[in-house]
């Protein structure tokens, strides 16, 4: 089998994340490669012309015109994360570079943190949580919070994108109505994922939750704007595990402090949300600082997927997961 000559081009510090000794096998293996060194300047490499296959990650840099006159070996990229966006420029596409990324794989942790996210807002285990720890007493938690319970709640999908229709899945099994709003699925595709396909508007005022699978785009900045946060019923929840931009948050933050609704967020507008926020201290929200996606040994199958995907096309044979370059436009 031929080794195509490899370099692995991300953040040092994420690739130690990812590195372990099988990985390592495995690579150098398929590839000639260098498995204990990532770049993340590529004028930090004296040579680039033999390089064929680029295995990026987060803090990979734009692999532009002037790499690509360095690398005129360059056939394929494959990424470790999810979106391509912020390295693989249009140069690539122009060049005819095939793109793969482990975007499907990432999906998965996300839509199981969703799930329970889903799960445990209606069963108000957050406002609970809080509540017992506060009162250390035996009380009727049932008559504290009659609307617990998931039974026939309407969970609201916005966006069909991976992680989307993925929580839409996962979801089958529970006593739920799932309504989705996506511009680009029409009633044939919403019968087919078993969801009733709505507009926003209609899936906000309805909905008991609301969890936001939509792409950081600038059409969709501050998508659930101040109006669609007042038109959600008493008591439901907002779940965001997409990006902190696709929501007022001054907005919600009013919202969330008069205990008018619940909150689960892993994403603010700032990485870290300000440190004087009430957001903190409330009872009806639960912040996590972007961990919904890989984390600790989920890492791993990103980089099984990309081994795999290296062996594939090393092999000759077509990527399991290409970047379809049309959808960039739409997509994270």
């Amino acid at each position: 089998m031929n080794r195509p000559r490899a370099l692995i081009a991300m953040s040092p510090t994420v690739w130690r994340e990812f590195l372990t000794p099988e990985l390592a096998e495995r690579l150098t293996a398929t590839a000639d490669v260098d498995p204990s060194t990532a770049v993340q300047d590529f004028g930090s490499v004296a040579d680039l012309a033999d390089v064929e296959v680029l295995i990026t990650g987060w803090g990979c840099p734009p692999i532009d015109e002037e790499v690509l006159s360095r690398a005129p070996r360059l056939r394929a990229i494959i990424h470790t994360g999810g979106s391509v966006k912020h390295h693989v420029t249009q140069e690539c596409w122009d060049r005819g570079i095939t793109v793969s990324s482990a975007v499907e794989e990432n999906a998965i942790p996300v839509a199981e943190f969703t799930l329970a996210a889903i799960l445990f807002s209606q069963k108000r285990i957050i406002e609970v949580s809080h509540h017992y720890r506060v009162s250390r007493s035996r009380q009727s938690w049932a008559a504290a919070y009659p609307s617990m319970g998931n039974y026939r709640r309407v969970v609201g999908i916005v966006g069909a994108s991976r992680i989307g229709r993925r929580v839409v899945e996962l979801l089958r099994p529970f006593d739920v109505e799932v309504l989705l709003a996506d511009p680009y699925v029409d009633d044939a595709e919403a019968t087919r994922l078993g969801v009733r396909l709505v507009e926003l508007d209609e899936l906000m005022s309805s909905s008991d939750t609301v969890s936001l699978h939509a792409p950081s785009l600038p059409e969709t900045a501050r998508l659930i704007d101040r109006q669609r946060l007042a038109s959600m019923r008493k008591g439901a929840v907002l779940i965001n595990t997409a990006r902190g931009a696709l929501v007022d948050e001054a907005a919600l933050t009013e919202e969330l402090v008069s205990g008018r609704l619940h909150a689960v967020l892993d994403v603010t507008d700032d990485d870290v949300l300000d440190p004087d926020s009430p957001l903190y201290d409330l009872p009806n929200v639960l912040l996590t600082p972007h961990v919904a996606g890989s984390m600790g040994d989920e890492l791993t199958r990103l980089v099984d997927h990309t081994v795999d995907e290296l062996q594939r096309w090393t092999a000759g044979e077509p990527f399991a997961t290409p970047v379809d370059r049309d959808q960039l436009g739409t997509s994270a």
